[in-house]
């Protein structure tokens, strides 16, 4: 009896225990979709702070000494080539070019002085009235009455000279800058601080710096013989400004320094960037998006990294549909996507989602991710 009940039991007992390690066993094989690697060409972009100037920044300096009789213009205001911006009193510089003008006088009534008397020695010679001697020394005064009339019209062109910069104009169009100095002040050549700054913002210069080991890298990213060639066939950049929205319009690098910065070991170059309507000034800064060509590159989504300890890790599908947490050597991104350098080969399936729960050797049941998701990927 004993016998024929325990058999029903053993019976049920491995029943339920089998039924428990199915259950386990489906519980620990999660349904989760992967993706197989495969090479494809990418672009990444590489961001480099930038410093923005006019295309134009320039110091308005008085070139005389005197005091400031009117300011014409405000802070901040635009102004055209040629307008007038200040104006430094006149008065002095004027009697200056009045002086000058009354010894230019002078001197050609001392030529005239002269010339009457080589007239008058002349024939006076010819006659052997007077002597050679005389009428020499005629001519001499002759010409230095000559020279006097030089000297003094030179003196008169530096005095209208001076003149004219009483009255200072805006050598380009673009913004005035702040205005130091007010109606009233003595202002000189020598003064440490200028008038004011104007700048000519129509298009705008954003200059950044490489490492000597990226612009090997850039050199060798465009074709061309020469560093001019080069830089025509560089494609256009984009411009982040301070507060991460991008600038409206691309720019283009036209200039590389002609040498690296002993100090800092980079090298400069200036991307020229559109600004009709003003929106940059000289000052600003930001950020350049410099693009970056990777032939036959691995990429792998963001979302299918885990990172822990300062290292990125993805989870990496055997044959026998365990997972393996593998590290990863990232080199850059594109869009959304991961550049990997090592750690990962084409042909490697990996987890795109769901490995914030997975675990080291834990199996799941693979599910190939969807064409779309693959097409995106690849695309980059």
């Amino acid at each position: 009896m004993k016998k024929v009940i325990l058999l029903p039991l053993i019976a049920l007992l491995l029943i339920s225990c089998g039924d428990k390690q199915q259950t386990s066993e489906a519980v620990a094989a999660p349904l989760l979709p992967v993706f197989s690697i495969q090479n494809t060409n990418a672009v990444t972009e590489v961001e480099y702070p930038a410093a923005i100037q006019g295309a134009v920044d320039v110091e308005i300096r008085p070139q005389i000494s005197g005091n400031l009789e009117r300011v014409y213009v405000d802070e901040g205001a635009y102004v055209t080539k040629g307008q007038t911006l200040f104006k430094i009193n006149e008065r002095p510089f004027r009697e200056q070019l009045n002086n000058a003008l009354a010894n230019l006088h002078a001197a050609e009534a001392a030529f005239i002085n002269a010339q009457l008397e080589i007239d008058k020695l002349t024939p006076l010679v010819q006659n052997k009235v007077v002597s050679d001697y005389q009428l020499k020394t005629a001519k001499a005064s002759q010409k230095i009455a000559a020279a006097n009339i030089e000297q003094t019209k030179a003196m008169v062109a530096s005095a209208r000279i001076n003149l004219e910069y009483t009255t200072v104009k805006a050598p380009v169009s673009g913004y005035i800058g702040r205005l130091p100095k007010k109606q009233g002040s003595l202002v000189s050549a020598s003064d440490i601080e200028p008038l004011t700054n104007l700048s000519d913002v129509h298009e705008v210069f954003a200059y950044f710096s490489l490492s000597e080991t990226d612009f090997i890298n850039f050199k060798a990213q465009y074709a061309g013989s020469t560093l001019g060639d080069k830089i025509k066939n560089l494609p256009a950049v984009s411009l982040i400004l301070a507060d991460n929205t991008p600038y409206t319009h691309l720019g283009k690098i036209d200039m590389i320094d002609g040498q690296f910065d002993k100090t800092t070991g980079a090298i400069t170059l200036r991307a020229t960037f559109p600004n009709k309507n003003g929106t940059l000034r000289s000052g600003n800064t930001g950020k350049i998006h410099l693009g970056i060509q990777h032939d036959d590159a691995i990429l792998i989504p963001q979302s299918a990294t885990v990172e822990m300890q300062d290292k990125v890790f993805v989870f990496t599908v055997s044959k026998d549909n365990k997972v393996t947490k593998t590290p990863i050597n990232i080199i850059g991104k594109s869009g959304t996507n991961y550049l990997i350098k090592d750690g990962v080969q084409p042909g490697d399936q990996i987890v795109l989602s769901g490995i914030d729960k997975l675990q080291e050797g834990q199996k799941i049941q693979p599910e190939k991710a969807k064409p779309a998701v693959a097409e995106i990927i690849n695309k980059k």
